[in-house]
Order: structure tokens, then sequence, then C-alpha cells
């Protein structure tokens, strides 16, 4: 095969003038619209008007993009202290999704607390479009050539690609995962399917469990994609570092796992205001 012939898939989605539309911002807006809908559609389930998720996520979009955009700069501070000017530049890419999330939790909170919502039941709802957000938002990485693994095992380059298409990948990501001559891993895509398989675990298991307790769908969503982050963060070649050793996104996610499980072990133990799904939606259903 003649691999100089491939030609990376057009990251322009459309073009009206002097406007650009990007295929990442189509994504990224997608699976924020899907994660509203799916918000919305549970929220009505749990006594919450569609009101609440449309304000949580008129302001909580802009901060959590401010968010991941300062989690990025302070992780790349060597650059920033030299360049500050570039700071504000994000349209030149620089984001990290831990920042969003920290951003997005912290936000939320005080929202809640000034709405007089739980923020464990709303962290429940938003933890099921956060996933599915996040599963489609990475195929903007993919439009990119972004956020890519490492560069496929395979002495030549028709090994390399043997190599992913023995992974049942299809060709149109494959070709896309040709870049500067070498085959790469499509990260990308572990990162999107993990969190899909993560998305109908909660949908269609968790949900149904009979004792599990308001708050716990965050915790399992926090764990899971927390397991998936960590293993597709050691292929990824663009990793914001702690040290020369440690993948920033690596301690987060491992930081994450071990405090969740002590919280919800805490939770369990302590059997203080736990309120479980089906009592709750019994109480729901009285009102009614």
């Amino acid at each position: 095969m003649d691999h100089s012939t491939i030609e990376p898939l057009n990251r322009v989605f459309l073009q009206l003038g002097p406007i650009t539309i990007y295929w990442y911002a189509v994504f990224i807006m997608s699976g924020v619209a899907l994660g509203l809908f799916l918000a919305i559609r549970e929220g009505k389930k749990m006594g919450i008007n569609s009101e609440f998720f449309y304000d949580l996520v008129t302001y909580g979009l802009p901060i959590s993009i401010i968010g991941a955009r300062i989690y990025y700069v302070a992780f790349s501070w060597d650059y920033y202290s030299s360049h500050p000017e570039d700071i504000i530049k994000i349209w030149q890419g620089g984001i990290a999704i831990h920042g969003a999330i920290i951003a997005a939790f912290i936000f939320g909170y005080f929202f809640c607390k000034k709405r007089k919502v739980s923020f464990w039941l709303v962290a429940d709802i938003a933890s099921v479009s956060f996933i599915i957000a996040q599963a489609i938002g990475r195929w903007g990485n993919f439009m990119n050539q972004e956020a890519h693994g490492g560069v496929v095992p395979g002495a030549t380059l028709d090994a390399q690609r043997e190599f992913l298409q023995s992974l049942f990948i299809p060709d149109f990501i494959v070709n896309n995962m040709y870049i500067n001559e070498a085959y790469y891993h499509p990260t990308f895509l572990y990162e999107s399917l993990w969190n899909m398989v993560g998305f109908l675990f909660i949908v269609f298991v968790l949900r149904k469990l009979p004792k599990l307790l308001v708050g716990e769908i965050a915790a399992f969503y926090a764990v899971w994609y927390s397991i998936g982050r960590y293993m597709v963060e050691g292929m990824r070649t663009d990793s914001l570092m702690l040290t020369e050793s440690i993948r920033m996104a690596q301690f987060i996610s491992i930081t994450t796992i071990v405090l969740v499980l002590i919280l919800v072990i805490y939770r369990r133990l302590a059997k203080k205001n736990l309120i479980t799904y089906q009592s709750f939606y019994v109480k729901n259903s009285h009102k009614e």
C-alpha cells in the first residue's frame, strides 16, 4: 500500500464566509446537548424541573471551560510563564478534562446549595450526562489528530497498519491515525468505548440495583472514568506531567479512586442520612 496517499479527514465541518465551524466543536456540543437532554429527562422523574438544568449548563459550561484552561496552564507553566500572552489563547488548544470536571463539581455544589436541591442527586444525574458527553467529545480529538497514543508495534508501515486492523478498527480511523509517517494508537477510541460501556452499565444495571444509594452513581462514574483514564494516559504522548516520571492525569485518577472508595465505605458504615433510590422513588410516588 502507498501510505503517502493517505489524507487526514477535513477538520472543518462547515465554512460560512469568515466563520469556520470545526468538527471538534460539533462533537463537543453534541455531547453537551445529549447530556442536557438526558439530565432533563431523568430530572423530571426526581422532581427537578428543566429550568434548573438549563441554568446549570448555561452557567456551568463556561466555568468548566475556564477550569479546563486553568488546569492546563497550571501544569504547563514552564511554557506559559515565559509566554503569558498565550494564556488566554484557548483557540490554539490546551484544555484538560480533569480541570473541567473539578470546576463543574465545585460550581455544581454551590449552585445546588443556592437552589436548595440535593447535590448528590444532581451529581448522579450529571454523571450519566458527563460520561456519554465525554464518549462523544473524544471524537473531536480524532478529527484533530490529537490526544493520540504512541506509535503502534510494527517494524514497517504495513505491519503497523495490520496491527490496528487486527483490533477490528475501521479503515477511516486507521487512516486518520497515520500521522507524520507512522501509525499511532487511537487512544481517543479506547477512552470513548470505555466511557460508552460505563454509560450502558449505569443505565441498564447500576440504576436498577434496589439498595443503590443517592450519590453512588456519581461515585461509580468517578471510579470508572479514572480507571479508564489511568490506562489510556499511559499510552498518550501529550500528557501533562506532575514530575518527570509521573503523569498528572494518572496521579489525579489514582487519588480520585482512593478518595471516592473511602467516601463510599464511610457513608455505608456511618449510616447517616442515607437514601436509597428505591425509597426515593416510593417517596416521590406518594407525592403524586
